[in-house]
């Protein structure tokens, strides 16, 4: 996957609204013939022991609320993009669409869930831009060991993941793997910014968030471009090739085995990928359920398949 240009940010969401993949809650007052519908910026939305209510702002009265339907303007149930946007920005629009649903579903337009959006956007600027000036001196270099191994592991095995959601046009899944690798950086950042990381460290996390600005560059490419800026990238995200992920550091050096008694599932073992079957019995047999379940006896045989599973016959 490749970014060969510009990311037209505005166009794309309104396409969204126009072709009714956005829906929105109703509003009404009056019966019959005589229902008036009424546009959301009319109303202030209340909420008391659990129980939501919409009233005028001209006049303080309450209307009904009625179901979520496909924005319309015969009912009016409309959110102008252009007043999302003139309010929170490109990014945060299209990070909300694109995170609540997968693209063959409707996505139910909440004022929530935009500020949501909103605050997650306002999170990653501000986590690179403490940071940027201790980033900035240092070359984007993943680890295979030390300090720095953790977050390089998990943000190429992001990128692996994203790549593939993207590919799949699963937008949402990579909104979600986003927040958690954001989550994960959130202290190495911290760390940079205080000063209080090594230039191995350090590089590793300039690697780090050069990944995160490529992976959310088709999503939020504002936010992308100037956390890229402050952190010195020479280029443009849009103008970059795709990030190629590491593959050592996708690898998964560790495996969930089950252990059986009699064939009867008792624990679980996390073990090197590469342990050998004597090591794999003996952690098997020093599991505290493992022990208890045995009562002192010893096994008649521990039959192991490999990074499967493991059955003790006692």
């Amino acid at each position: 996957m490749q970014q060969t240009g510009h990311v037209d940010v505005k166009e794309p969401f309104k396409g969204l609204f126009t072709q009714g993949m956005v829906v929105h809650e109703t509003y009404s007052r009056g019966q019959g013939a005589a229902r008036e519908w009424i546009p959301p910026v009319d109303l202030r939305i209340e909420e008391t022991d659990g129980k939501r209510r919409a009233v005028l702002l001209s006049s303080g009265e309450e209307v009904a609320i009625g179901a979520i339907e496909k924005m319309s303007k015969s009912k009016k149930n409309v959110v102008d993009p252009d007043d999302i946007i003139a309010s929170y920005g490109a990014d945060t629009a299209r990070f909300f669409v694109l995170s609540d649903s997968p693209p063959d579903r409707d996505v139910i337009w909440s004022e929530a869930g935009v500020e949501g959006a909103h605050r997650f956007t306002q999170r990653v600027w501000r986590l690179v831009s403490e940071a940027c000036d201790s980033l900035k001196s240092v070359e984007a270099k993943p680890a295979h060991a030390g300090d720095g191994l953790a977050i390089s592991q998990i943000a190429h095995r992001t990128l692996k993941a994203v790549q593939g959601d993207y590919d799949k046009l699963a937008f949402n899944k990579a909104v979600a793997r986003i927040y958690e690798f954001v989550n994960a950086l959130s202290a190495p950042l911290a760390k940079v910014a205080a000063g209080e990381a090594d230039a191995a460290f350090c590089s590793a996390v300039r690697d780090a968030v050069e990944i995160l600005v490529a992976i959310v560059a088709p999503i939020t490419p504002h936010l992308s471009e100037e956390c890229a800026a402050a952190i010195g990238c020479p280029a443009m995200v849009a103008m970059s090739p795709w990030p190629v992920f590491d593959e050592a550091l996708v690898v998964e050096n560790d495996v969930m085995m089950p252990v059986q008694i009699n064939g009867k599932k008792r624990a679980e073992l996390t073990i090197a990928r590469d342990a050998d079957q004597s090591a794999v019995q003996a952690a098997a047999l020093a599991l505290g359920a493992v022990q208890s379940a045995l009562n002192g006896q010893a096994p008649k045989k521990i039959i192991v398949v490999p990074q499967r599973i493991v059955n003790i016959v006692v």
